[in-house]
């Protein structure tokens, strides 16, 4: 679900000292809970919004107005009395549903709201295919090589695909973005390096035939008053594809969020495309936040989309306040809709790939529905050292662009790769789950010129490889002919399962940095952040219909989830075993 944004920052203006604290619940007409709500208090910028559960606290007075709104449902506005436990239930808006619906089944392409049909709005979603990793032989390729990818993009397109009732596009669910959605308790680097390396191994929850490896980085976590001066450059769309309260609405707030972090040392120019691209702020310092707040709220949405034109533009603008040892970056914000000029993906991405060079680094976010061109973005994030992220509400927009604002504007580590050499005497085959879009050949390794991922300040990543071990039978074995002029299987009396390499280059370096890394044939029992992982991850390949999930049940995702839910002091490992629940009771799953 989307939210209708008002006002973001939860300052108290107009509330006088008898102002109290207001709490209370918001819910359908289900009684279902409903997260992200927005509640304001009328004529002031007071603004909260509800947790998962649907619970809220806001500040106010008697006579105040609470305004609660949410896309899709009709806005409700409530004076205080003397009560100071306000419940509300919000009744739908059938006169959105061009914007948001509220759905209980999809048959035939038309859409049941509560008796109510309607055909589903045009769907030009767009999707880089992905062709699920097999197992391999380590007999005839030994070596696994990767790039990093902290992108979370995947993880809330597919909440929201889930919680519109939508069918879950198989190519939508990249399972490392799902993965590395969610934070784990890795311990932070001690060292010279940027990050720590944490692996692991353990029996496999759904196949006792195969194990389960786990390779993760915890990337050290830089305070935001040592991150160096940033010069930002915002590249908004503001095209009539983003003329909707999902997008250029959602877009604003979200910006006037990021703007309200910055440093009187940072910097933000603002460049806008359409059918042509212009500078609507020159560069302007962060402290000057209300030039900014006009800027933005300035802005509105019409006309064709001049995508390649407003990337030109912006990297220049960025280049001429170009900051030495400086924090340089673009930050897109689009649905990713370019119709004029440069426009397709591989276009766009020789576009960016100029960039590539200049110091200057890409944040591609993702916003709207029904035109959302993944694959676009995923392009310009991977080949503009950048990274990509969708925002469906506000609630993500403050994830993104507030909780981890350090992560996703400041680079600890570039091109970071990971090549994994199995043990043939100990593993038979490997299967890397995820990563298919981030794929390198073995050579681009030890090639710096080739290009891989980033990693932020305090970001996580985490890779699971499924193996086979030597002597054990699976049907997931493809025989394949002995070969004629050599002998792969080696015999090791070595006890180790496989050795991790690790190359990074530091964020304005061009020669990278070698980390090896050994993990012994040791079995031990997951701890909770693993249990959380293969939950995710098997969660994942069940939507995409995987073969490899050995028909294991929904309940054990469920199982797993709870087994690793921790402490979870923002609630996010909860929602997601509510919507495993809510794939699993049937509610979605239906046919587009």
């Amino acid at each position: 679900m989307n939210i209708i944004l008002l006002l973001f920052v939860s300052t108290l203006l107009n509330i006088s000292v008898e102002a109290e604290v207001i709490s209370g619940t918001v819910t359908d007409e289900n009684n279902r809970p409903l997260p992200g709500v927005n509640i304001t208090v009328e004529g002031t910028n007071t603004v909260t919004q509800t947790n998962f559960d649907g619970k809220y606290t806001i500040k106010a007075e008697e006579g105040d107005k609470l305004v609660f709104s949410y896309i899709g449902y009709k806005t409700a506005k409530i004076k205080v009395g003397d009560k100071k436990v306000i419940d509300v239930a919000l009744k739908p808006d059938f006169t959105a549903l061009e914007e948001q619906i509220v759905v209980t089944g999809i048959q035939n392409s038309q859409l049941r709201i509560r008796g109510v049909a309607t055909h589903l709005p045009p769907q030009r979603e767009s999707y880089n295919q992905i062709e699920e990793n097999i197992f391999k032989s380590t007999n005839t390729t030994p070596l696994s090589t990767f790039s990093i990818d902290v992108d979370k993009a995947s993880y809330s397109n597919v909440r929201r695909m889930i919680n519109n009732g939508q069918k879950v596009h198989k190519d939508a669910v990249k399972i490392e973005e799902m993965l590395n959605y969610f934070n784990y308790d890795y311990a932070q680097p001690a060292g010279e390096h940027p990050f720590a390396i944490h692996t692991a191994v353990a029996e496999t929850p759904w196949n006792s035939d195969t194990r389960l490896v786990k390779i993760a980085l915890q990337g050290k976590t830089i305070p935001l008053d040592d991150v160096p001066a940033s010069n930002l450059v915002f590249l908004l769309d503001v095209s009539g594809s983003m003329n909707s309260q999902n997008k250029l609405p959602l877009l604003k707030s979200a910006f006037k969020l990021l703007t309200a972090q910055l440093r009187e040392e940072d910097k933000v120019a603002i460049v806008v495309y359409a059918g042509a691209a212009g500078v609507v702020l020159p560069s302007t310092k962060g402290s000057d936040k209300k030039a900014i707040f006009e800027a933005i709220d300035n802005l509105s949405a019409g006309g064709s989309t001049a995508g390649g034109e407003g990337i030109e533009l912006a990297y220049k603008i960025a280049q001429e306040n170009f900051i030495e040892n400086g924090n340089n970056r673009v930050i897109l914000a689009t649905d990713g809709d370019f119709n004029v000029g440069a426009s397709s993906d591989r276009a766009m991405g020789d576009l960016i790939e100029e960039k590539r060079d200049t110091g200057i680094f890409l944040t591609a976010l993702g916003f709207g529905m029904g035109n959302y061109q993944d694959s676009k973005l995923e392009t310009l994030a991977q080949k503009g050292n950048g990274n990509h992220a969708y925002i469906d509400t506000m609630q993500e927009a403050k994830r993104v662009l507030g909780t981890e604002f350090g992560g996703t504007i400041y680079t600890i580590a570039k091109d970071v790769k990971i090549q994994v050499e199995f043990n043939p005497a100990k593993v038979q085959a490997y299967r890397l789950i995820g990563y298919e879009n981030r794929l390198l050949n073995n050579e681009d390794f030890n090639d710096d010129k080739k290009d891989a991922g980033e990693l932020g300040s305090g970001h996580t990543v985490t890779a699971l490889y499924e193996i086979i071990p030597a002597g054990v039978n699976s049907k997931y074995l493809k025989d394949i002919d002995d070969l004629k002029y050599s002998d792969r299987k080696i015999k090791s009396s070595s006890e180790e399962l496989l050795t991790v390499k690790f190359r990074y280059q530091k964020p304005e370096g061009s020669k990278s940095i070698l980390i090896t890394k050994s993990l012994k044939d040791e079995v031990e029992p997951m701890d909770a952040d693993f249990k959380f992982a293969s939950a995710v991850a098997l969660f994942g390949m069940q939507l995409r219909e995987s073969e490899f999930t050995n028909n294991a049940p929904e309940s054990l995702v469920i199982s797993l989830a709870d087994a690793g839910r921790g402490e979870d002091p923002e609630g996010y490992r909860a929602e997601f075993i509510r919507l495993v629940k809510t794939v699993n009771t049937g509610q979605t799953m239906n046919e587009e």
